[in-house]
């Protein structure tokens, strides 16, 4: 007996999800929106275990429905957030009721467009070279569905720096986890670049960058010539599908999350 019961044991751990937070219990409209919402995120949320929201809805979805559509786009559903009243259906449909914490905002909520023509310096290349380490493919966890960690600079842990020294193509995609990124190259379009920390492309920033993913709204992105398809820090993301001004436009800049906004500055020394 002593023998079986020493093959398991529990321990306590925590669980970093992504919150979907459901605004209508209109299924078809809950689905055509994850579609577009996963459409513009790409790979960003790819693997991740999400809880439905159901907090601000008097009536549920279709459950079900809902769960094999994130399925489909490779999220897993593990649970609710829901009213009493709601409960029940969602835990026919095997998802169990969840108390977690919440923050301002959803993760992945489109960012409200900012720009600040006020440029301040251009940041400095780090002073010691960093030690490059290999990417890790895998998408980014996401911290207590909120993206809004709030622990002070002094209490952040010292984590490594991934250097990748060559541009990378259409196609390739570079997770810093835990840490910094920094590419010294191209980012084309269609590539992405992720990162725990900070993310800073030395060469045209065309593709998807995406720094804070465990939910640091201190995360930056500076790159030396600013033409994206998307940016999101700590989840909040903007979708860049017109021109941005010439301010801005291929021009050195600095990206960085202002309550709900993700404001964007040009950074001295960008002139043509």
């Amino acid at each position: 007996m002593a023998k079986t019961a020493a093959a398991l044991d529990f321990k306590s751990a925590s669980l970093h999800v992504l919150r979907a937070v459901l605004h209508t219990a209109d299924t078809a409209e809950l689905t055509q929106a994850l579609d577009q919402r996963m459409k513009e995120a790409g790979a960003f949320y790819e693997n991740e275990p999400v809880v439905l929201d159901a907090q601000e809805l008097d009536q549920a979805p279709d459950w079900q429905a809902l769960a094999e559509a994130l399925r489909r786009h490779h999220l897993h559903p593990i649970g609710v957030r829901a009213p009493e009243s709601l409960q029940a259906s969602a835990h026919q449909a095997g998802l169990a009721p969840l108390d977690i914490s919440t923050g301002r905002q959803a993760p992945g909520r489109a960012a409200t467009p900012a720009t600040d023509s006020q440029p301040p310096s251009m940041p400095q290349a780090p002073a010691q070279q960093p030690t490059a380490r290999s990417g890790d493919p895998a998408a980014p966890g996401h911290d207590a569905d909120t993206h809004r960690t709030s622990s002070s600079a002094s209490a952040e842990p010292q984590t490594e720096t991934l250097v990748i020294r060559h541009p990378l193509r259409s196609g390739q995609r570079i997770y810093a986890r835990g840490g910094d990124l920094i590419v010294m190259g191209m980012v084309s379009q269609g590539a992405e670049v992720i990162a725990d920390g900070h993310i800073h492309v030395y060469g045209p920033l065309r593709g998807k960058a995406m720094a804070g993913a465990r939910g640091n709204p201190r995360a930056m992105i500076l790159t030396t010539q600013l033409d994206p398809e998307l940016l999101a820090i700590a989840g909040v993301y903007r979708v860049v599908e017109t021109r941005l001004p010439e301010s801005l436009h291929n021009r050195p800049a600095q990206i960085e999350l202002d309550g709900d906004t993700l404001r964007i500055r040009a950074l001295l020394g960008g002139g043509h």
